[in-house]
């Protein structure tokens, strides 16, 4: 079968699939973690530190153990095996060790038999502590500090993470450019707010076993972290995904509840279940990093782009989370959509005594997509260029290779920028607008699955399904890819439906469950399409073999002249000629039993042998370009989005409506991180852990967004497939950024973007007497 395209009569793929869990889920059936019941099923809590930093001298927890009702409680000594996502970095404890290291950090927990017998037990503990040095600014911590957050900062510092990188000669390219410009970004933190709080339950049996039901995006991987810090071999473990209510990068690290109410769990032999209320999700966070960055473009007199350097300030807070991962991509995500034959790049990840940062959709690449942009649009009207022809000057080519190897195959980036042009009426609107109303241009690029795995032992494919298919047609498809509402389980029926030529309705994906799901890695770099569907594809082709030969000898042909129908299969010098799938499957049992197939993927190998050559390498990237326009209200600093024009390049759209979803969601998540989002901090303290403070957008202040999916097939990708769940959300910032000087001739560089700002933003044009649009 063709490697990229679907078969001639595709009947799924390329149109608009409803979900399978669908009706599950809207009629309340659909079974999430917090509705599993076990019994004699105990109440876990945890114990928050209301300190900044602090030394742990003595936690006196004896009143809590004899308080009626309460069946454990732990410490951070029971457990001390630091643990984290990635194994370069294992900084992290179920409960703290030794010192707590932000407000809300995790010192005990308690099993007991109900809520209120579990926080009263928690009121009873004692804590003795010696203060430490509160490091809520990242700045802090660039240079030696009297006491590390953590031991491990680099030469006494609070530094996790240092990259320094320079391709071709930056200084040169500078020297001779014709133009420059610099955007200095500043970048509230964020965090994911999905719906589904935090929880886990967790149940040790007589048996040697642990099973533990967790909301989480990396079954393998907390997997692995449950095994590494309770001494248990794996084997022993399992490890199952319910429904996933949202997680957007929130639930891709193994967190630190999920072992504590194992370790429950184990302790007390009793069912134990740990429920986060939002505060203590706000708590836990791992949200996108606050960041400062320094982005300096140049260009020559024919409007390329000829050099990038670009710095990078990170606020880690109290954990390395993907940090490491963080610190590369805040710099080498700039490689794309733009050819760029001079970078260098200085990031540091520092350490804070504030909840940790993580991995947040689109990471590393939201915050220096918006400077990048701005500064773009900074050139183009210094070289009286229209920013869609300095852009279309710049775009990266199919089938090339960044400066820092990074080998590009796929890319309809030219296809994104004409098309959004052409619907948005650019040419009629960019800078004819009345005062107070403007449109802007923002584009993307991101990665399509990270091309290198977490772990490097044992080696093993990145992603396996398995398919089982007995007597009664149910094709059963095993997989521990994560669906966390973004519709891939039903991509995976659908592939295997496609391929096999059946129904959807037959194709039954089962859920995640150690025990018998292969191991995939997970829900996080945009790498389930492509990486499951590729596995998938392989699956359900080797299935499809031994079904021809059955269909061919029923036949009375050979198996290359069978074709591959709707629930039959025929000959294709006869069409009329056929047999039903039910009569292929009987033939094909009589001397095999129930037919299973396995398929895989493994990314091939690429990038530089230089430190961090894998850093953002993938088998493909997505691209955007949106153009956003709004109005502002000049007297209240109040702005309306009110449409979005968006073209992606996600190579074949295999689902419209789950790719659609993908991308209004992701508008509606950027205009939050532009328009209001942020978690704000007074020191190190946190000071809107709830949804009723965090301000995410309403409803109403969701624009009109019209998609055009402008990609060609990528030839690698499932059926032509790339991502299409975290890219789109990149460049709704820098359109609505550029929309706004459009508007009223104000350029900001912090974000978000609230209305004080944009009045203290005119109150300074006014001051400089700059005028704008005859104001």
């Amino acid at each position: 079968m063709n490697a990229t395209a679907p078969p001639p009569s595709a009947r799924l793929l390329g149109g608009r699939i409803p979900y399978v869990e669908g009706p599950l889920k809207v009629t309340g059936r659909a079974e999430y973690t917090d509705d599993i019941q076990r019994p004699g099923m105990l109440v876990g809590r945890v114990l928050r530190a209301p300190w900044p930093h602090a030394r742990l001298v003595a936690l006196d927890v004896s009143r809590a153990r004899a308080l009626p009702g309460v069946y454990a409680v732990l410490t951070g000594e029971k457990y001390p095996t630091p643990f984290g996502v990635l194994p370069i970095t294992h900084d992290e404890t179920a409960i703290a060790v030794g010192k707590s290291r932000y407000i809300g950090d995790i010192i005990a927990a308690v099993a007991a038999q109900d809520e209120r017998t579990a926080e009263a037990a928690l009121a009873l503990i004692r804590a003795e502590v010696e203060p430490l040095p509160e490091y809520s600014d990242p700045r802090m911590g660039v240079q030696p500090v009297a006491e590390p957050i953590h031991a491990r900062g680099l030469n006494g510092s609070n530094i996790q993470k240092e990259v320094l990188q320079h391709f071709g000669d930056v200084d040169a390219a500078f020297a001779g450019a014709a133009h420059t410009a610099r955007v200095r970004g500043t970048f509230a933190g964020v965090t994911h707010a999905f719906t589904e709080p935090l929880v886990t339950i967790a149940e040790s049996t007589p048996d040697g076993r642990l099973t533990v039901w967790s909301a989480t995006q990396v079954p393998h991987y907390l997997h692995r972290a449950l095994a590494e810090v309770l001494g248990i071999p794996m084997h022993r473990i399992r490890v199952v995904k319910p429904e996933v209510g949202g997680g957007f990068g929130g639930k891709s690290d193994p967190l630190p509840h999920e072992i504590v109410c194992a370790a429950l769990a184990i302790e007390t032999g009793r069912p134990v279940k740990v429920l986060f209320d939002r505060e203590d999700v706000f708590y836990t966070n791992h949200g996108r990093h606050p960041t400062q960055n320094d982005v300096k473009i140049a260009l020559d007199r024919d409007g390329n782009i000829v050099a990038y350097d670009i710095e990078a300030l990170i606020d880690g807070g109290a954990w390395s989370s993907f940090g490491t991962v963080t610190t590369y991509y805040n710099g080498v995500l700039s490689m794309g959509p733009y050819r760029v034959p001079n970078f260098r790049y200085k990031g540091r990840r520092v350490y804070t005594t504030k909840p940790p940062s993580g991995a947040m959709r689109a990471h590393g690449g939201t915050n220096l997509r918006y400077s990048i942009e701005l500064a773009l649009d900074i050139l183009a009207e210094e070289t009286g260029v229209d920013p869609f022809d300095l852009r279309l000057r710049n775009a990266l080519p199919p089938n090339s290779v960044t400066v820092n190897q990074f080998r590009i195959t796929s890319t309809s980036f030219r296809e994104c920028l004409e098309a959004v042009r052409a619907k948005s009426g650019w040419a009629e609107k960019f800078r004819r607008l009345p005062y107070g109303r403007g449109i802007g241009l923002g584009c993307g690029f991101y990665i399509s699955g990270s091309n290198s795995p977490i772990h490097f032992t044992p080696k093993m494919p990145q992603s396996t399904v398995h398919l089982k298919v007995d007597m009664d047609g149910g094709i059963a498809v095993h997989s521990m890819q994560a669906d966390i509402g973004q519709g891939s389980n039903t991509l995976l029926a659908a592939i295997v439906a496609e391929v096999v030529g059946v129904d959807l309705e037959r194709v039954h994906v089962q859920r995640v469950d150690s025990d018998v799901s292969p191991i995939d890695l997970g829900s996080y770099s945009s790498r389930v399409t492509f990486m499951m569907g590729n596995a998938a594809k392989a699956a359900a082709e080797s299935l499809l073999v031994p079904l021809l030969e059955a269909a061919a000898q029923l036949l009375g042909t050979t198996p290359d002249r069978v074709a591959v129908g709707h629930e039959r299969y025929y000959r294709r010098d006869a069409p009329e000629q056929g047999v039903t799938f039910l009569e292929a499957l009987h033939g094909a049992m009589e001397t095999r039993g129930a037919l299973t197939a396995s398929g895989n993927y493994r990314s091939p190998s690429m990038g530089g042998s230089f430190k961090g050559a894998r850093a953002g390498t993938a088998p493909a990237y997505s691209f955007a370009a949106y153009v956003a326009e709004l109005a502002v209200d000049v007297e209240t600093g109040e702005y309306k989005v009110e449409k979005i024009w968006a073209a992606f390049d996600c190579g074949r759209a295999l689902n419209r409506l789950a790719v659609e979803g993908q991308i209004q969601g992701s508008i509606h998540m950027g205009l939050g991180q532009v328009m209001g989002e942020s978690m704000n901090y007074r020191g190190a303290r946190l000071f809107n852990p709830s949804l009723l403070e965090y301000k995410i957008p309403m409803p109403q202040q969701m624009p009109d967004v019209e998609i055009l999916l402008v990609g060609k097939d990528d030839p690698e990708g499932p059926f032509g497939a790339k991502e299409a769940g975290e890219g789109p959300l990149i460049a709704t910032l820098p359109a609505v950024g550029n929309a706004l000087y459009d508007a009223i001739g104000v350029r900001f560089t912090e974000l978000p973007i609230t209305p004080d700002r944009v009045l203290r933003g005119l109150d300074l044009r006014a001051k400089e007497g700059r005028p704008w649009k005859g104001h």
